[in-house]
C-alpha cells in the first residue's frame, strides 16, 4: 500500500470493498491492519461472479443492478457528510471493481483516486525480470479474450502480461504455444500475498490456477549480455554467406533448434505487417534480406542483420539455411507477400537440396502489392484475375507474351508486377500492344506507385493512353477486364471496380 492510501483510510468514516458471496475480500485483507473499530464497513457483495443467473437482464443485467445499488449505498453516506474510502486491490482504475462506482459517483461528489501497485508490477518484481526495456512494447491482455485474438496479440508484441487466468488458463496456454511464446512465459499467483507461487507457465497444472494469477512474458532485451548491440553484416555471394554463417554461429551459443521463417512485410512499413510476421521478426536472432526491406524492420539489440543486394536470392537463402543449420532462429525478410515473386520460392528451392532438407522452414504471408494497390483504387480485382511479372530476367519474353495473350483472351483483370526498370524500358509498351488486341482502348488501367510509402500515387488512365515512361520498378499496373468500371463519385474521388457477376453468354 502507498503512504497516501494509508493516510486516506485513516481519515475515512466509511470503508467500502467488493467481494464475492463468500464475503472474503482481498482488498480488505490487505488493508486490515489500518482499519479501526469505529470504521463503518460497507461490504459490496457481488450477486454473481462467473456463475449463471436467472436475472431477466442476464449476467450483465444482474451486475448493472448491483452497481446501481452499491453506488446508492455509498451516496447515502456521502450525503450524510461522511468520507468514504473504497479500497481496491492493485490499482483502482486498472481492471478494478471501483471503476463502476467511479462512473456513477465521481461527477456528483469530490473524488480523489489513489493509484496502487498493479499485479503486473508486483509479478515482474517477484520474478525479478524487467517487463520492458529500450523500445520494447508491453501489451497487457485479459485472458477472457478469444484464443485467436490472444494468439495474434502475443505473437505481435515484445513483452506481455495476461491477466484473469483461472478458467481461461487452458486457452491462454494454447495461445502462448501457438504464438511461440510458451518457452518465455512465466506464471505468478497471488504476488506479494500469502500463497504466492511463481513457475514456468509450461509446468502449471490448469486445475490449480486461481483467478488472481497472471502470465508474464518478460523483456527479451533484459536477458542479453550487457552492452549487446545490433550488428549489421553484408553477404553477396555463396562463399561469403557460408563464412558469415560460421562466424555468426561461433559468436554465441545457439538458443535452441534452428529454423528459417520467411516473412512478408507488405508493400511498405509496419502498418502492413501482420501480427504473426511482427512476432517472427522480433523473435529472430538473425535477419537476412535485401537492404531496402531490412531497413523497414526496427533495430533490436542482440539481433544480427545480414543485408545483401536484390539480385542474390539464392545466396541469401543459403546464408539463412546455413545459419539455421547451426541452431539460429532466422527470419528472411521479403517485401509484399514472400510467396508472390519473392523470397519464399528461393528459400524452398535451396531448402530442398540435400544439406538443408531437415531444417524447418515456415512461410508467413504478407499483404502483396496487387492487393494493396487494388484497395487504394477501389476493387478492380473483385472478380477473377491473373498476376503476371513483366520481368524477363528469369523467363523469356516469349513466355510473358503468351501468358498476356491467354489471360487477356480469357477476359481476366491483370495485376502486372515488375513492369519496368532502368534496364527494361520497352516491356510496358509491348504489353500495351498485346492487350489492345483483346481489350477496348478505354479499358481502365491503374498505375499504383510506392503504395504505403512516402511517394504513394494512384492514377487511372485508359489502356490506349498508358505511357511507358510513367512506369518504373516501384509501379504496379492493374488492367481491368471488359467489365471493369471507373466511376467518379459525387465527392470527386474516382473508384475502379470489377463487378462480382459476369454477364451470361
Amino acid at each position: 500500500m502507498t503512504v497516501r492510501a494509508v493516510q486516506v483510510i485513516a481519515g475515512a468514516d466509511v470503508i467500502a470493498y467488493h467481494s464475492a458471496r463468500h464475503g472474503r475480500s482481498i482488498a480488505r485483507s490487505i488493508a486490515a491492519e489500518h482499519l479501526r473499530a469505529d470504521h463503518i464497513e460497507e461490504a459490496l457483495i457481488y450477486p454473481v461472479t462467473t456463475e449463471s443467473t436467472d436475472h431477466p437482464g442476464g449476467y450483465r443485467g444482474a451486475l448493472d443492478e448491483f452497481y446501481e445499488s452499491a453506488a446508492a449505498r455509498l451516496a447515502a453516506h456521502l450525503d450524510a457528510g461522511r468520507t468514504v474510502a473504497v479500497i481496491s486491490e492493485g490499482d483502482p482504475l486498472f481492471y478494478g471493481s471501483y471503476q463502476h462506482m467511479h462512473k456513477r459517483l465521481a461527477h456528483r461528489y469530490p473524488t480523489e483516486v489513489i493509484p496502487g501497485v498493479t499485479s503486473v508490477s508486483a509479478a515482474a518484481a517477484r520474478l525479478g525480470k524487467p517487463l520492458a526495456e529500450a523500445d520494447e512494447v508491453l501489451t497487457i491482455l485479459p485472458g477472457t479474450l478469444p484464443e485467436e485474438e490472444l494468439t495474434a496479440r502475443l505473437a505481435s508484441t515484445d513483452t506481455a502480461v495476461v491477466m484473469k487466468l483461472g478458467r481461461t488458463f487452458p486457452t491462454v496456454r494454447r495461445a502462448m504455444e501457438r504464438s511461440g511464446r510458451l518457452p518465455e512465459a512465466h506464471y505468478v499467483e497471488r504476488a506479494t500475498m500469502t500463497g504466492e507461487r511463481t513457475e514456468k507457465l509450461a509446468d502449471i497444472d490448469a486445475e490449480t490456477v486461481p483467478y488472481f494469477s497472471v502470465s508474464v512474458v518478460p523483456s527479451r532485451i533484459a536477458d542479453l549480455p550487457p552492452g549487446t548491440a545490433t550488428s549489421t553484416e553484408t553477404a553477396t555471394t555463396a562463399e561469403t554467406a557460408t563464412e558469415t554463417a560460421t562466424a555468426t554461429a561461433t559468436a554465441s551459443e545457439p538458443s535452441g533448434p534452428g529454423e528459417v521463417v520467411v516473412v512478408g512485410t507488405g508493400p511498405a512499413g509496419p502498418l502492413w505487417l501482420t501480427p504473426e510476421s511482427r512476432g517472427a521478426l522480433a523473435a529472430a536472432e538473425d535477419l537476412v534480406g535485401y537492404t531496402t526491406y531490412l531497413d523497414r524492420v526496427p533495430l533490436r539489440p542482440g539481433q544480427r542483420r545480414h543485408a545483401s543486394d536484390n539480385k542474390v536470392e539464392s545466396e541469401r537463402a543459403e546464408l539463412a539455411l546455413d545459419l539455421a543449420r547451426r541452431g539460429r532462429r532466422v527470419a528472411v525478410v521479403s517485401g509484399g507477400d514472400p510467396g508472390i515473386f519473392a523470397m519464399a520460392t528461393a528459400v524452398l528451392e535451396v531448402a530442398c537440396q540435400a544439406p538443408y532438407r531437415a531444417i524447418p522452414v515456415r512461410v508467413l504471408p504478407g499483404v502483396t502489392a496487387a492487393n494493396a494497390a487494388a484497395a487504394r483504387a477501389g476493387a478492380p480485382l473483385g472478380h477473377d484475375y491473373a498476376v503476371i511479372s513483366l520481368s524477363d530476367r528469369l523467363k523469356p519474353w516469349e513466355v510473358i507474351a503468351e501468358r498476356l495473350h491467354a489471360t487477356a483472351g480469357a477476359d481476366l483483370a491483370l495485376a502486372l508486377y515488375n513492369p519496368g526498370s532502368r534496364s527494361r524500358t520497352w516491356q510496358v509498351g509491348k504489353a500495351r500492344e498485346l492487350l489492345l488486341e483483346h481489350r477496348a482502348p478505354d479499358t481502365p488501367v491503374i498505375l499504383a506507385r510506392d503504395i504505403g510509402g512516402p511517394e504513394e500515387s494512384v492514377r487511372t488512365v485508359h489502356l490506349a493512353d498508358l505511357d511507358p515512361h510513367q512506369v518504373d520498378m516501384r509501379t504496379l499496373l492493374i488492367v481491368g477486364s471488359s467489365q471493369t468500371q471507373a466511376v467518379r463519385r459525387d465527392n470527386g474521388t474516382e473508384v475502379v471496380w470489377t463487378p462480382r457477376r459476369y454477364p451470361e453468354g
